[in-house]
């Protein structure tokens, strides 16, 4: 007989805080118990055991840290409990100092082919969201061309390893340019200027474009700023906080830097019409949750910039008291919508 569907597994890493137990706490007020998996503990500290037949198979996970089992949640579990699952972060297997370097990349390679295998075991739960769907999300440029077919505007953007196209666009934008990178490199790549957060481009680093050969960069017209928003889509429901770009735009193009103090959070209404494009554009992915970004321009426009499906949203939980782990547990306990094909 199998075992009761009522767990959520909360998938993350072990210095993820608050947003994690907010919604484990949120799971928890609605009956249903959670697991945490640090993904980063595996293998060193968490045990996967796969059982596969003719007649089933089924996954068991276990912390064999003494200290998990005083933890509020459980510190075992085998996937036929799963109902629902939160993909909140996958991290990369610390394998430790005492594992000579040479077999390091191949352990870690196993430890998430092994993870693979593990998230198939977990196909008929809820998941918000699809790994599938997250990997398809994540995607800039994907999110760009989706994001203009159902109305929303995007900046002017070209992606080059060309160091000549990237002078050629700065002329045009007039000078007005960011780089950004379609994926986050490591802080510590430091071979050019443009391995770094959104900022903002000067005509003296273009004299560096010609490590443009080594790595593709996305350049994009800088759009004015009077807000920047972060929107928090969950099923259907979604939360805005504003920033006044004027309190940090003199140091950075990219709030993230901002200083704490500069980054005061304000609730915003966003007009029906951009809500309306955001459903679709939600739909189109195939997502329950995702966090957009978008600029609200002195003249009113809005831009779209990007969706992270991963996103942070613990200040707007934090700073403006949105139920936003609540409406999560909600999701993930309810009947999952349907999810379309993306095109």
């Amino acid at each position: 007989m199998h075992a009761d569907r009522d767990v959520v597994l909360l998938i993350t890493h072990s210095g993820d805080y608050f947003t994690i137990d907010r919604v484990a706490e949120a799971v928890s007020k609605r009956g249903a118990q959670t697991f945490r998996f640090d993904t980063d503990k595996f293998p060193m500290t968490v045990k996967i055991e796969a059982n596969l037949s003719n007649s089933g198979s089924n996954h068991k996970l276990e912390y064999s840290d003494v200290l998990r089992q005083a933890a509020p949640c459980l510190s075992s579990l085998n996937t036929e409990q799963v109902q629902a699952v939160w993909m909140r972060r996958i991290w990369q297997p610390d394998l430790g100092k005492e594992l000579a370097p040479k077999f390091q990349a191949a352990c870690s390679n196993e430890s998430l082919a092994v993870l693979d295998g593990f998230w198939d075991s977990l196909r008929e739960a809820t998941w918000v969201d699809d790994l599938q769907r997250i990997s398809a999300a994540e995607n800039k440029l994907r999110q760009l061309r989706i994001a203009s077919e159902v109305g929303l505007v995007i900046p002017r953007t070209i992606v080059t390893n060309n160091p000549q196209q990237a002078r050629e666009f700065f002329g045009e934008v007039k000078g007005k340019m960011v780089a950004k990178l379609l994926r986050p490199l490591s802080y510590g790549m430091q071979a050019s200027s443009f391995f770094m957060y959104t900022s903002a481009v000067k005509e003296e680093d273009l004299l560096d474009a010609e490590t443009l050969r080594y790595c593709p960069v996305v350049f994009q017209e800088q759009i004015p700023k009077q807000l920047e928003l972060r929107a928090v889509y969950v099923n259907g429901n979604l939360f805005v906080g504003a920033l006044d770009a004027s309190e940090y735009a003199a140091s950075t193009q990219d709030w993230r830097r901002g200083t704490k103090e500069a980054l005061t959070w304000q609730p915003y209404q966003l007009p029906d019409k951009l809500i309306r494009c955001l459903d679709a554009f939600m739909a189109r992915f195939g997502l329950i949750f995702g966090a957009f970004d978008f600029i609200k321009t002195p003249s009113g426009e809005y831009v779209f910039l990007e969706i992270n499906p991963t996103g942070e949203w613990g200040m707007l939980e934090r700073d403006l008291e949105y139920p936003i782990a609540d409406a999560i547990a909600s999701a993930l306990l309810s009947t999952s919508p349907k999810q379309n094909a993306l095109t």
